[in-house]
């Protein structure tokens, strides 16, 4: 049920309008990644990519657009024996950090944008240093509010069940 509700969550975010690059998609896989069974974890972003992609296009950026949500997933796999608020905030930024980096070397490598030189690689990450901004806060702020909503509800059952077996 909760890789269901996280697919519906990813997709639907791509479809409503929406500041560039502030989507739960990131945020998504790191969660999938620390509660979710590997497998899952892997599967779960990789539906949504695929549902959204299907329905907007593919495009070549598609092997550094999934490749990174499927490391980030994977990361949070690694982390999931580590769960703290720490951990979470600095995978999250680690997330946004790894989407940046490889989704723009794609942009560079792949588009005539840019000139194929280290200066046009740099001029490339410059100029995504805006959409960068939307991907790093929300990031942040959706992977606070999906750990910080889990972590919640399950203390509440956790007590619950704690009381009712009192």
């Amino acid at each position: 049920m909760l890789a269901v509700l996280l697919i519906l969550l990813g997709i639907s975010s791509r479809f409503i309008l929406h500041i560039p690059n502030f989507t739960p998609i990131l945020a998504i896989a790191l969660f999938a990644g620390f509660y979710l069974s590997r497998r899952n974890a892997v599967l779960v972003p990789l539906l949504m990519m695929i549902i959204c992609d299907a329905i907007i296009g593919f495009h070549a950026m598609v092997p550094f657009t999934w490749g990174t949500i499927l490391l980030v997933s994977l990361i949070g796999s690694g982390l999931k024996d580590n769960k703290s608020l720490a951990t979470v905030g600095v995978s999250s930024i680690g997330a946004a950090v790894l989407f940046y980096i490889i989704t723009n070397f794609g942009v560079w490598l792949f588009y005539p944008t840019y000139p194929k030189t280290l200066a046009g690689l740099g001029q490339c990450y410059v100029a995504a240093i805006p959409f960068f901004r939307g991907t790093l806060s929300s990031t942040l702020i959706y992977s606070a509010v999906l750990f910080g909503s889990y972590e919640f509800l399950a203390s509440r059952l956790r007590n619950t069940r704690l009381a009712n077996a009192l």
